[in-house]
């Protein structure tokens, strides 16, 4: 069933922007066709590291950047390198994508944390789960990337029961890696991806 208002949700004055008006009217045309909509409300901050779950199907990314181009916001993420290949590599480029050699995760994690740190403005995207498959713990490179940059994490969900991507709940990081884990990971319980749920 097709939502009559696929945006439902706040942006900040502060957030980056991107893309101009026919980017974003393609987005919301497909966000349209699909019947997915945005709800939520995105923090204030011009730095944020920003997580997606449940991470289950190759459409999250589909519908995740169809809903960015909707909003018209430039956000960052990261994706293997191997992707980067013509045409489509130019095409992630513009969409924001950062290729990412996962043989050195250690060198790109703490670049990354110094990029965010230093940036004006500069939201990140990263799925924490690292993979579609069910995974028993995160990975911790976006709270290794949000801890020294001293910035929040907003939570976005997947839910597709009901075809809605979120922006939920934004959390301060403390100096526990796994207590931040455990207390991020209980609040994606409640929604379910294509394929599972987080548990």
């Amino acid at each position: 069933m097709r939502h009559r208002q696929p945006l439902q949700v706040d942006v900040p004055e502060c957030a980056p922007r991107a893309h101009g008006r026919f980017a974003r009217g393609f987005g919301r045309t497909l966000m349209w066709l699909g019947g997915w909509r945005i709800v939520g409300r995105f923090p204030p901050h011009p730095r944020l590291v920003i997580i997606a779950a449940p991470h289950s199907s190759g459409w999250d990314a589909f519908w995740g950047l169809a809903a960015k181009l909707a909003l018209g916001l430039d956000m960052k993420f990261m994706a293997k390198a191997e992707l980067f290949w013509w045409p489509l590599g130019p095409i992630l480029l513009w969409l924001g994508g950062i290729p990412t050699n996962r043989t050195a995760p250690g060198g790109l994690v703490g670049d990354t944390a110094r990029r965010l740190a230093e940036a004006d403005a500069l939201w990140l995207v990263i799925a924490p789960e690292g993979t579609r498959k069910r995974v028993e713990r995160w990975k911790s490179g976006f709270w290794r990337i949000a801890q020294p940059a001293s910035v929040p994490v907003a939570c976005a969900y997947f839910h597709y029961p009901d075809r809605t991507i979120g922006i939920g709940a934004t959390f301060e990081l403390g100096t526990d890696l796994d207590a931040d884990l455990a207390r991020i990971r209980a609040w994606y319980r409640p929604w379910v991806g294509k394929h599972r749920n987080v548990d």
